[in-house]
Protein backbone atom coordinates (compact mmCIF):
# COMPACT_ATOMS: atom_id res chain seq x y z
CA UNK A 1 0.00 0.00 0.00
CA UNK A 2 3.60 2.71 0.54
CA UNK A 3 2.62 3.20 -3.19
CA UNK A 4 -0.44 5.84 -2.37
CA UNK A 5 0.50 7.57 0.06
CA UNK A 6 1.36 11.02 -0.42
CA UNK A 7 5.03 12.21 -0.76
CA UNK A 8 4.38 14.45 1.91
CA UNK A 9 4.06 12.05 4.28
CA UNK A 10 7.51 11.07 4.75
CA UNK A 11 8.29 14.17 6.61
CA UNK A 12 5.42 13.08 9.22
CA UNK A 13 6.95 12.06 12.08
CA UNK A 14 5.55 10.16 15.60
CA UNK A 15 5.31 12.44 18.36
CA UNK A 16 8.58 12.29 20.60
CA UNK A 17 6.83 12.16 23.28
CA UNK A 18 3.92 9.78 22.93
CA UNK A 19 6.50 7.18 21.18
CA UNK A 20 8.08 7.26 24.76
CA UNK A 21 7.89 3.58 26.94
CA UNK A 22 6.60 4.88 29.66
CA UNK A 23 4.84 2.61 31.93
CA UNK A 24 1.93 4.23 34.91
CA UNK A 25 4.62 3.47 38.00
CA UNK A 26 7.27 6.04 36.36
CA UNK A 27 7.68 9.21 37.64
CA UNK A 28 7.53 10.86 34.05
CA UNK A 29 8.59 14.68 33.65
CA UNK A 30 7.20 15.06 29.93
CA UNK A 31 4.28 15.29 29.87
CA UNK A 32 2.94 18.98 28.61
CA UNK A 33 -0.44 18.70 30.20
CA UNK A 34 -2.33 20.96 32.55
CA UNK A 35 -2.99 19.33 35.67
CA UNK A 36 -6.28 17.40 35.47
CA UNK A 37 -7.30 18.29 39.26
CA UNK A 38 -7.30 21.99 38.27
CA UNK A 39 -10.17 21.84 35.72
CA UNK A 40 -13.59 23.56 36.86
CA UNK A 41 -15.20 20.16 36.70
CA UNK A 42 -18.64 21.36 38.25
CA UNK A 43 -18.17 24.73 36.45
CA UNK A 44 -18.54 23.02 33.20
CA UNK A 45 -21.08 20.50 33.92
CA UNK A 46 -23.28 23.63 35.19
CA UNK A 47 -22.78 25.41 31.94
CA UNK A 48 -24.01 22.21 29.58
CA UNK A 49 -26.96 21.54 31.63
CA UNK A 50 -27.62 25.17 31.44
CA UNK A 51 -27.08 25.61 27.87
CA UNK A 52 -28.74 22.06 27.00
CA UNK A 53 -31.78 23.40 28.99
CA UNK A 54 -32.44 26.85 27.73
CA UNK A 55 -31.11 26.60 24.46
CA UNK A 56 -30.23 23.16 23.07
CA UNK A 57 -31.51 23.03 19.81
CA UNK A 58 -29.49 26.06 18.77
CA UNK A 59 -26.10 24.49 20.41
CA UNK A 60 -26.82 20.84 18.89
CA UNK A 61 -27.45 22.73 15.46
CA UNK A 62 -24.68 23.77 13.55
CA UNK A 63 -23.48 27.44 13.68
CA UNK A 64 -20.86 29.92 12.03
CA UNK A 65 -17.07 29.09 10.48
CA UNK A 66 -15.76 31.75 12.28
CA UNK A 67 -17.51 30.61 15.64
CA UNK A 68 -20.29 32.35 17.56
CA UNK A 69 -20.39 35.56 17.20
CA UNK A 70 -20.94 35.60 21.08
CA UNK A 71 -17.90 34.08 21.72
CA UNK A 72 -15.81 36.05 19.56
CA UNK A 73 -17.41 39.25 21.02
CA UNK A 74 -16.09 38.18 24.55
CA UNK A 75 -12.71 36.77 23.13
CA UNK A 76 -12.24 40.28 21.70
CA UNK A 77 -13.26 41.89 25.02
CA UNK A 78 -10.31 39.84 26.64
CA UNK A 79 -8.12 40.71 24.25
CA UNK A 80 -8.46 44.41 24.53
CA UNK A 81 -7.36 43.82 28.15
CA UNK A 82 -4.44 42.60 26.35
CA UNK A 83 -3.94 46.46 24.74
CA UNK A 84 -4.88 44.19 21.49
CA UNK A 85 -7.98 46.07 19.68
CA UNK A 86 -9.68 44.26 17.43
CA UNK A 87 -13.40 43.59 16.43
CA UNK A 88 -15.24 39.84 15.91
CA UNK A 89 -14.02 40.20 12.42
CA UNK A 90 -10.43 40.11 13.02
CA UNK A 91 -11.17 36.71 15.38
CA UNK A 92 -11.26 32.70 14.13
CA UNK A 93 -12.73 30.40 16.96
CA UNK A 94 -10.26 27.06 16.17
CA UNK A 95 -10.14 23.67 17.11
CA UNK A 96 -7.24 24.61 19.93
CA UNK A 97 -4.48 26.40 18.67
CA UNK A 98 -2.95 23.67 17.52
CA UNK A 99 -5.71 23.96 14.58
CA UNK A 100 -4.46 27.38 14.04
CA UNK A 101 -0.87 26.16 13.57
CA UNK A 102 -1.69 24.08 10.86
CA UNK A 103 -3.91 26.72 9.05
CA UNK A 104 -1.21 29.39 9.08
CA UNK A 105 0.93 27.20 7.18
CA UNK A 106 -1.61 25.71 4.90
CA UNK A 107 -2.28 29.47 4.28
CA UNK A 108 1.24 30.84 3.46
CA UNK A 109 3.71 27.82 2.56
CA UNK A 110 4.50 26.34 -0.72
CA UNK A 111 6.80 23.62 -1.16
CA UNK A 112 10.02 24.83 0.00
CA UNK A 113 9.11 28.18 1.44
CA UNK A 114 11.08 29.07 4.34
CA UNK A 115 9.38 29.19 8.01
CA UNK A 116 11.69 30.20 10.82
CA UNK A 117 11.07 29.06 14.28
CA UNK A 118 13.45 29.26 17.73
CA UNK A 119 15.96 26.74 18.22
CA UNK A 120 14.36 24.75 20.64
CA UNK A 121 11.07 25.12 19.48
CA UNK A 122 7.26 23.48 20.08
CA UNK A 123 7.12 19.90 18.47
CA UNK A 124 3.50 20.16 17.73
CA UNK A 125 4.04 22.80 15.64
CA UNK A 126 7.00 21.11 13.63
CA UNK A 127 4.21 18.23 13.43
CA UNK A 128 1.78 20.68 11.84
CA UNK A 129 4.42 22.83 9.68
CA UNK A 130 5.75 19.12 7.79
CA UNK A 131 2.64 18.10 5.78
CA UNK A 132 3.28 21.22 3.95
CA UNK A 133 7.37 20.19 2.99
CA UNK A 134 8.86 23.28 4.51
CA UNK A 135 12.94 24.84 4.32
CA UNK A 136 13.35 26.04 8.11
CA UNK A 137 15.91 28.47 9.25
CA UNK A 138 16.43 28.43 13.22
CA UNK A 139 16.90 31.18 15.39
CA UNK A 140 18.69 30.48 19.10
CA UNK A 141 16.85 31.32 22.30
CA UNK A 142 18.54 32.64 25.30
CA UNK A 143 16.80 33.69 28.65
CA UNK A 144 15.61 36.96 27.01
CA UNK A 145 14.09 34.96 24.08
CA UNK A 146 14.83 34.84 20.54
CA UNK A 147 18.41 36.48 19.15
CA UNK A 148 17.06 39.12 17.00
CA UNK A 149 20.80 39.71 15.80
CA UNK A 150 20.53 36.45 14.42
CA UNK A 151 17.13 36.55 13.05
CA UNK A 152 18.59 39.98 11.40
CA UNK A 153 21.22 38.16 9.42
CA UNK A 154 18.78 35.33 8.00
CA UNK A 155 16.02 37.89 6.99
CA UNK A 156 19.41 39.43 5.12
CA UNK A 157 20.38 36.36 3.22
CA UNK A 158 17.35 34.06 2.80
CA UNK A 159 14.62 33.97 0.04
CA UNK A 160 10.75 32.76 0.41
CA UNK A 161 10.57 33.22 4.14
CA UNK A 162 6.81 32.88 4.31
CA UNK A 163 6.84 33.80 8.52
CA UNK A 164 8.34 33.33 11.83
CA UNK A 165 7.06 31.14 14.89
CA UNK A 166 7.60 32.11 18.07
CA UNK A 167 6.34 31.43 21.68
CA UNK A 168 7.13 34.74 23.45
CA UNK A 169 5.51 33.70 27.12
CA UNK A 170 6.78 30.97 28.94
CA UNK A 171 8.26 29.19 25.99
CA UNK A 172 8.09 25.65 25.34
CA UNK A 173 10.05 24.32 25.63
CA UNK A 174 12.55 26.07 27.26
CA UNK A 175 10.68 27.74 30.05
CA UNK A 176 11.70 31.08 29.08
CA UNK A 177 10.49 34.77 28.37
CA UNK A 178 10.95 36.91 25.80
CA UNK A 179 12.35 39.96 26.84
CA UNK A 180 10.05 43.57 26.26
CA UNK A 181 13.30 44.99 23.84
CA UNK A 182 13.26 41.96 21.89
CA UNK A 183 9.76 42.04 21.39
CA UNK A 184 10.34 45.87 20.16
CA UNK A 185 13.05 45.23 17.93
CA UNK A 186 11.16 42.01 16.54
CA UNK A 187 8.02 44.40 15.42
CA UNK A 188 10.55 46.75 14.20
CA UNK A 189 12.56 43.82 12.31
CA UNK A 190 9.26 42.51 11.01
CA UNK A 191 7.97 45.69 9.75
CA UNK A 192 11.20 46.44 7.93
CA UNK A 193 11.98 42.91 5.96
CA UNK A 194 8.03 42.10 5.49
CA UNK A 195 7.95 39.22 7.64
CA UNK A 196 4.72 37.75 9.02
CA UNK A 197 4.78 36.48 13.04
CA UNK A 198 2.88 34.12 14.30
CA UNK A 199 2.77 34.12 17.72
CA UNK A 200 1.54 31.22 19.94
CA UNK A 201 0.74 32.04 23.66
CA UNK A 202 -0.98 29.11 25.18
CA UNK A 203 0.49 29.45 28.14
CA UNK A 204 0.27 33.84 28.53
CA UNK A 205 -2.14 33.82 31.40
CA UNK A 206 -0.25 30.97 33.10
CA UNK A 207 2.51 33.45 34.92
CA UNK A 208 3.51 33.69 38.70
CA UNK A 209 5.00 36.72 39.98
CA UNK A 210 4.01 39.06 37.30
CA UNK A 211 2.63 39.12 34.26
CA UNK A 212 4.71 38.76 30.48
CA UNK A 213 5.50 41.77 28.77
CA UNK A 214 2.76 43.17 25.83
CA UNK A 215 1.73 40.91 23.32
CA UNK A 216 3.52 41.16 20.11
CA UNK A 217 -0.04 41.48 18.88
CA UNK A 218 -0.45 44.55 20.98
CA UNK A 219 2.76 46.28 18.99
CA UNK A 220 1.31 45.12 15.66
CA UNK A 221 0.60 48.26 13.68
CA UNK A 222 0.87 46.68 10.28
CA UNK A 223 -1.32 43.61 10.45
CA UNK A 224 1.61 40.88 9.96
CA UNK A 225 1.03 39.30 13.92
CA UNK A 226 -1.23 36.56 13.86
CA UNK A 227 -2.05 35.58 17.44
CA UNK A 228 -2.99 32.31 18.52
CA UNK A 229 -4.80 32.13 22.05
CA UNK A 230 -6.01 28.51 23.89
CA UNK A 231 -8.70 27.52 26.29
CA UNK A 232 -6.45 24.36 27.07
CA UNK A 233 -4.61 25.81 29.47
CA UNK A 234 -7.12 27.63 31.79
CA UNK A 235 -9.76 25.52 31.32
CA UNK A 236 -9.24 22.14 30.04
CA UNK A 237 -7.66 21.03 26.90
CA UNK A 238 -10.24 18.17 25.84
CA UNK A 239 -12.44 21.14 25.52
CA UNK A 240 -10.33 21.88 22.15
CA UNK A 241 -10.69 25.26 21.89
CA UNK A 242 -8.80 27.83 20.75
CA UNK A 243 -8.80 31.33 19.05
CA UNK A 244 -6.76 33.32 16.13
CA UNK A 245 -6.63 36.96 16.10
CA UNK A 246 -5.10 38.82 12.87
CA UNK A 247 -6.27 41.22 10.14
CA UNK A 248 -9.76 41.06 8.46
CA UNK A 249 -8.13 39.50 5.43
CA UNK A 250 -6.17 36.76 7.15
CA UNK A 251 -8.92 35.97 9.29
CA UNK A 252 -11.39 35.59 5.86
CA UNK A 253 -9.12 33.60 4.22
CA UNK A 254 -8.56 31.38 7.65
CA UNK A 255 -12.13 31.16 7.59
CA UNK A 256 -12.52 29.47 4.54
CA UNK A 257 -9.53 26.86 5.22
CA UNK A 258 -11.70 25.89 8.16
CA UNK A 259 -14.20 25.60 6.20
CA UNK A 260 -12.67 22.82 4.00
CA UNK A 261 -11.20 21.36 7.32
CA UNK A 262 -13.87 20.38 9.77
CA UNK A 263 -16.70 23.20 8.68
CA UNK A 264 -16.46 24.52 12.30
CA UNK A 265 -15.94 24.34 15.97
CA UNK A 266 -18.28 22.22 18.16
CA UNK A 267 -21.47 24.70 18.56
CA UNK A 268 -22.30 22.66 22.27
CA UNK A 269 -18.48 23.60 23.70
CA UNK A 270 -18.54 26.93 22.05
CA UNK A 271 -21.91 27.99 23.90
CA UNK A 272 -20.65 26.56 26.94
CA UNK A 273 -17.40 28.23 27.37
CA UNK A 274 -19.46 31.74 26.17
CA UNK A 275 -21.76 30.65 29.05
CA UNK A 276 -18.68 30.30 31.49
CA UNK A 277 -17.43 33.07 30.07
CA UNK A 278 -20.33 35.18 31.31
CA UNK A 279 -21.11 33.48 34.32
CA UNK A 280 -18.26 32.21 35.80
CA UNK A 281 -14.84 33.59 37.68
CA UNK A 282 -12.79 32.50 35.33
CA UNK A 283 -10.07 34.94 37.07
CA UNK A 284 -10.18 33.47 39.93
CA UNK A 285 -10.20 29.92 38.70
CA UNK A 286 -6.74 31.25 36.69
CA UNK A 287 -5.27 32.62 39.78
CA UNK A 288 -5.56 29.16 41.23
CA UNK A 289 -4.19 27.24 38.48
CA UNK A 290 -1.22 30.15 38.71
CA UNK A 291 -0.54 29.69 42.41
CA UNK A 292 -0.61 25.86 42.00
CA UNK A 293 1.78 25.59 39.49
CA UNK A 294 4.39 28.19 41.26
CA UNK A 295 4.41 25.90 44.47
CA UNK A 296 5.44 22.94 42.08
CA UNK A 297 7.81 25.55 40.13
CA UNK A 298 9.40 26.42 43.46
CA UNK A 299 9.65 22.46 44.33
CA UNK A 300 11.59 21.35 41.18
CA UNK A 301 13.76 24.36 41.01
CA UNK A 302 14.87 23.16 44.77
CA UNK A 303 14.99 19.88 44.39
CA UNK A 304 17.62 20.30 40.91
CA UNK A 305 19.55 22.99 42.99
CA UNK A 306 19.75 19.99 45.75
CA UNK A 307 20.06 16.84 44.11
CA UNK A 308 21.72 18.06 40.59
CA UNK A 309 25.40 18.46 39.50
CA UNK A 310 26.96 22.05 39.12
CA UNK A 311 27.57 20.68 35.05
CA UNK A 312 23.90 21.07 34.78
CA UNK A 313 21.94 23.89 33.75
CA UNK A 314 18.41 24.96 34.31
CA UNK A 315 16.45 27.84 33.09
CA UNK A 316 13.80 29.77 36.22
CA UNK A 317 10.65 29.83 34.12
CA UNK A 318 8.22 32.75 35.32
CA UNK A 319 5.12 30.83 34.49
CA UNK A 320 3.81 27.84 32.14
CA UNK A 321 4.83 24.31 32.49
CA UNK A 322 8.25 24.09 31.37
CA UNK A 323 11.72 24.09 32.27
CA UNK A 324 15.19 23.45 30.38
CA UNK A 325 17.89 21.55 31.36
CA UNK A 326 21.39 22.16 29.12
CA UNK A 327 23.89 18.75 30.41
CA UNK A 328 27.53 19.17 29.52
CA UNK A 329 28.21 19.25 25.47
CA UNK A 330 29.60 15.87 25.03
CA UNK A 331 26.00 14.31 26.82
CA UNK A 332 23.65 13.14 24.96
CA UNK A 333 20.30 12.91 26.83
CA UNK A 334 18.23 10.38 24.66
CA UNK A 335 20.52 8.11 25.07
CA UNK A 336 21.16 8.42 29.40
CA UNK A 337 17.12 8.24 28.89
CA UNK A 338 16.70 5.35 27.20
CA UNK A 339 19.76 3.52 28.96
CA UNK A 340 19.84 4.37 32.28
CA UNK A 341 16.69 7.03 33.56
CA UNK A 342 13.95 4.61 32.72
CA UNK A 343 15.51 1.44 32.44
CA UNK A 344 17.17 1.16 36.05
CA UNK A 345 15.47 4.48 37.70
CA UNK A 346 11.84 4.69 36.44
CA UNK A 347 12.08 8.10 36.17
CA UNK A 348 11.57 10.51 32.52
CA UNK A 349 11.58 13.61 30.69
CA UNK A 350 11.45 14.10 27.04
CA UNK A 351 14.92 14.29 25.23
CA UNK A 352 15.75 17.69 23.65
CA UNK A 353 16.87 16.91 20.44
CA UNK A 354 13.56 16.54 19.19
CA UNK A 355 12.84 20.13 19.23
CA UNK A 356 14.87 21.40 16.75
CA UNK A 357 13.66 21.92 13.51
CA UNK A 358 17.00 21.86 11.60
CA UNK A 359 19.94 21.08 13.40
CA UNK A 360 19.77 18.73 16.83
CA UNK A 361 21.13 18.94 19.77
CA UNK A 362 21.59 16.30 22.31
CA UNK A 363 22.28 17.60 25.65
CA UNK A 364 19.19 19.00 26.63
CA UNK A 365 16.07 17.86 28.19
CA UNK A 366 12.25 19.15 28.45
CA UNK A 367 10.88 19.04 32.27
CA UNK A 368 7.38 19.62 33.15
CA UNK A 369 6.56 20.14 36.21
CA UNK A 370 2.62 20.23 36.10
CA UNK A 371 1.22 17.04 36.03
CA UNK A 372 3.67 15.46 38.84
CA UNK A 373 3.00 15.79 42.70
CA UNK A 374 5.11 17.49 44.79
CA UNK A 375 6.34 14.41 46.75
CA UNK A 376 7.19 12.59 43.10
CA UNK A 377 8.71 16.00 42.20
CA UNK A 378 11.33 15.65 44.70
CA UNK A 379 11.70 12.06 44.81
CA UNK A 380 12.19 11.63 40.78
CA UNK A 381 14.49 14.97 40.89
CA UNK A 382 16.44 12.64 43.45
CA UNK A 383 15.90 9.77 41.05
CA UNK A 384 17.41 11.37 38.50
CA UNK A 385 20.32 12.95 40.03
CA UNK A 386 21.64 9.74 41.35
CA UNK A 387 20.64 8.18 37.81
CA UNK A 388 23.17 11.15 36.45
CA UNK A 389 26.03 10.23 38.59
CA UNK A 390 26.03 6.80 38.10
CA UNK A 391 25.92 7.25 34.28
CA UNK A 392 28.95 9.29 34.17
Amino acid sequence: MNNHFADRMASVKPSAIRSLNTNPDMIFFGGGYPDASLFPVEALQKAYQDVLQHSGAQALQYSFSAGLPVLREQIARRMKDETIECSTDNILVLQGAQQGLDLVASLLVNKGDVIITEAPTFLGALGAFAVYEPEYETVPVDGDGLDVAVLEQILKTTKNVKFLYTIPDYHNPTGVTMSLERRKALIELANRYDLVILEDTPYREVYFDKAPPPALKSMDTEGRVIYLGSFSKILSPGLRMGWAVASEEMIRRLTLLKLGADTQCSTLNMSAISYLLENYDLESHIKKIRASYMVKRDILLNAMRENFSQEIAFTYPDGGLFTWLTFPSDFNSREFLLNCAIPQFNVGYVPGDAFYAKTPEHNHARVSFSTVSAEDIQKGISLLGEAYKQYR
